[in-house]
């Protein structure tokens, strides 16, 4: 009896088929995993952007329309940012309680796709609550929206920018407390300190030149050049601005994940 020497066919772990296959089965995996608790991400955005709506016109009572077209404007990153910088880290945080985290990164799939499947979920979920925010926003408001063809390239932007940088956090902090620190500060710094429903025109000059730096400001910028005619100025230094906090969100993955090579 002849004993076959043959090994089997290597499998090749690389390559964009790869990569494409791998990203696909995580996709299915982030939404199988994770679909509990969608719920309470949407309640986060709800409670943000259409309460923060909601509320302002109680706070504030009757405005003129360039106020009123700012704060509307405002609304759509009021919407985004708990997801990126405060669900999805603590989405890591309970991945890393559970043990699940580590389990993720076990799998046979590219390095980087748990990553990107996180972040088109996410951002595939922030995207519509905002414009619903917005809406609501606009019609508390009496403010008339002009949407350019930029609006939604600078949501998807804004999303992802948000959901990278979160997740990048969360990953290169080893401590999970510090992170749940972080994001409540983010929480407090975001509804209290931000210029993102006034102008930046109104903070201190030190205030002014941190926010020039940190993301909040140019979030909201952005997508405001790009649903209310006018407003936005400086866009493409927010872009540009975004575009860092992008890259810096993306490398801090990376890094991470080139230690546990």
């Amino acid at each position: 009896m002849s004993i076959s020497t043959t090994r089997p066919p290597a499998i090749v772990r690389r390559g964009p088929r790869f990569w494409w296959t791998s990203y696909w089965s995580m996709l299915r995996w982030v939404l199988t995993q994770h679909r509990f608790l969608f719920g309470v991400v949407l309640g986060a955005q709800v409670l943000m952007g259409v309460g923060a709506a909601i509320m302002y016109r109680f706070y504030i009572g009757e405005v003129d329309g360039t106020f009123a077209a700012y704060l509307v404007s405002g609304i759509p990153a009021l919407s985004i940012i708990p997801v990126g910088f405060v669900m999805v880290p603590i989405l890591v945080i309970q991945e890393k309680a559970r043990g699940t985290h580590e389990y993720t990164w076990s799998l046979p799939v590219a390095r980087l796709a748990p990553v990107a499947a996180t972040f088109t979920v996410f951002a595939a979920i922030s995207i519509p609550v905002a414009a619903v925010a917005t809406w609501v926003a606009a019609g508390r408001f009496g403010v008339d929206l002009s949407l350019s063809a930029a609006a939604l390239p600078v949501a998807v932007l804004v999303s992802l920018m948000g959901t990278s940088v979160g997740y990048g956090m969360a990953m290169a902090i080893p401590e999970p407390r510090i992170t749940n620190l972080l994001v409540n500060v983010i929480v407090f710094l975001v509804l209290m300190f931000s210029p993102i429903v006034v102008p930046i025109e109104r903070f201190p000059d030190w205030a002014e030149a941190a926010h020039r730096v940190l993301p909040f400001f140019h979030m909201a910028n952005a997508i405001r050049s790009s649903v209310v005619e006018g407003l936005g100025t400086g866009t493409a230094e927010s872009l540009a601005v975004m575009g860092i906090w992008l890259v810096l969100g993306w490398g801090a993955v990376a890094w991470v994940v080139g230690r546990r090579d």
